[in-house]
C-alpha cells in the first residue's frame, strides 16, 4: 500500500530524515518505534504532506504522492492522528467530527453514527466542547475525526501519550478494531511494548535512520530493542 523509498527530510541545515525507505503492506498494523528526537514525527508528517521530502520518493497505492500537497492528501485515503491529539478545542464534538469528513460530498450521518458505536462517550459527550473533554476523551475524538474521512491509511502519533492505563488499553484495542474493519494502520508510539503486542510488523529509527526492521514477535524478543525500548537487560 505504501513504499518510502530513500526519503531525505531538512529543517534548513538540519537533516531529520537521511535516506529512509520502509513499506506498509495493505491490511497490517505497522509500528514505528525510536527515541525522542528519532524522526518519527517527520516521517507522519512527510507522509502527510506537512514535510515535503528533498528527495526520494513516497509511492501510495501504485501512485507516487511525493509532491502532494497536504490538503489532498485526505482525498487520497490518507489520515492523520498527529501528536497531542490537536482537536478544535472551541467547537463541539460533532462538530469536530463533522470536520473530519469536510471535503466529501454527499451525507456522512453513517459514518458519524458508527464512530458514536466505536466511541460511545463521544455520543454522550457530543454537543460538549472539544477542548472540555478528558485527555482519553480527546484521543478517541482525534481518531473519530480522522475516520470521519474514509481513510484506508491511518497514521497514528504517539495515540498513547499522557494518558491512564486503563485508557491507553482502549485506545489499543480500538486501534485494533480498526485495522480489522479494513483501514491499515501506521502507528508511531513510544510505548513499545503495547505497540508491538499489536502490531503485525515494526520499524526501528534512530537519528533521522531507519536501524532495521522485523516483524512485531521477533522485535519484541529482539535484545536490542529489549534492551533499549523495553527496559529489560540484554540476558534477561
Amino acid at each position: 500500500m505504501l513504499e518510502v523509498h530513500d526519503a531525505v527530510v531538512r529543517y534548513g541545515a538540519i537533516t531529520a530524515l537521511h535516506g529512509i525507505s520502509f513499506e506498509v503492506a495493505q491490511g497490517e498494523i505497522v509500528a514505528l518505534l525510536g527515541a525522542n528526537g528519532a524522526g518519527k514525527t517527520t516521517t507522519l508528517r512527510m507522509l502527510s504532506g506537512l514535510h515535503s521530502p528533498q528527495s526520494g520518493q513516497i509511492i501510495f497505492e501504485g501512485q507516487d504522492v511525493t509532491t502532494t500537497k497536504a490538503h489532498q492528501f485526505t482525498s487520497l485515503g490518507i489520515g492523520h492522528v498527529p501528536e497531542g491529539r490537536r482537536i478544535f478545542p472551541q467547537m463541539t464534538v460533532e462538530e469536530n467530527l463533522e470536520m473530519g469528513a469536510f471535503g466529501r460530498r454527499g451525507s456522512y450521518s453513517d459514518d458519524m453514527e458508527r464512530m458514536y458505536q466505536t466511541f460511545p462517550i463521544l455520543k454522550e459527550r457530543r454537543k460538549l466542547i472539544g477542548g472540555n473533554l478528558s485527555g482519553g476523551e480527546q484521543q478517541m475524538l482525534a481518531i473519530g475525526r480522522a475516520l470521519m474521512g474514509q481513510p484506508r491509511l491511518l497514521l497514528l502519533d504517539e495515540p498513547s501519550m499522557g494518558l491512564a492505563p486503563m485508557i491507553v488499553e482502549t485506545i489499543f484495542r480500538i486501534i485494533g478494531e480498526i485495522r480489522d474493519s479494513g483501514t491499515t494502520v501506521l502507528v508511531v508510539e513510544q510505548n513499545a511494548a503495547q505497540a508491538l503486542r499489536l502490531a503485525d510488523r515494526g520499524y526501528v529509527m534512530e537519528n533521522g535512520r531507519i536501524v532495521f526492521g522485523d516483524s512485531a514477535s521477533n522485535l519484541l524478543t529482539d535484545a536490542r530493542v529489549r534492551a533499549v525500548y523495553l527496559g529489560e537487560s540484554a540476558d534477561s
